[in-house]
């Protein structure tokens, strides 16, 4: 038996609202918000008296999504160190085709979105960039050139 395909990326942040207008400012549709709580919550994640609020955002093509969730009970865990570098172990990032990278990461400053490095070209295949996003997490766009 194989995986049918992969759902979705959770990433747990502590402002859903900034984290979705990140995430719709980058092309990004909101698929919808919903509350989280009870018994089958404590038990997938194994945690107790759960309370969640989350909000499921979709690829323009459809095949991507991202579960943003934000922990009410218990409260979320702050990440050591706080903004992990991009060889930190565990989730690497997420990354993201786009049409224009620059126009990207200047709508995206204004979501609080930083550079880690700069717009750095591939060959003649892509531009490529890492940011730093919403809780810290690196999103990576790549833009098809030549």
């Amino acid at each position: 038996m194989t995986i049918q395909r992969m759902d979705n990326v959770g990433i747990v942040v502590d402002d859903l609202d900034a984290a979705v207008a990140f995430f719709t400012e980058l092309g990004m549709e909101l698929e919808g918000r919903a509350q989280n709580e009870g018994d089958f919550v404590d038990l997938t994640v194994g945690l107790d008296a759960v309370r969640s609020e989350i909000a499921m955002m979709r690829t323009p093509d459809g095949h991507g999504r991202l579960e943003l969730a934000r922990y009410q009970t218990p409260a979320a865990v702050a990440a050591v160190p706080e903004n992990p570098p991009p060889n930190n172990l565990g989730l690497h990032r997420v990354m993201f085709a786009v049409d224009d990278i620059n126009d990207t990461v200047t709508r995206l400053r204004a979501h609080g979105a930083e550079l880690l490095g700069e717009v750095a070209r591939y060959q003649d295949a892509f531009l490529l960039c890492y940011l730093r996003g919403p809780a810290g997490i690196i999103v990576a766009l790549a833009e098809a050139i030549g």
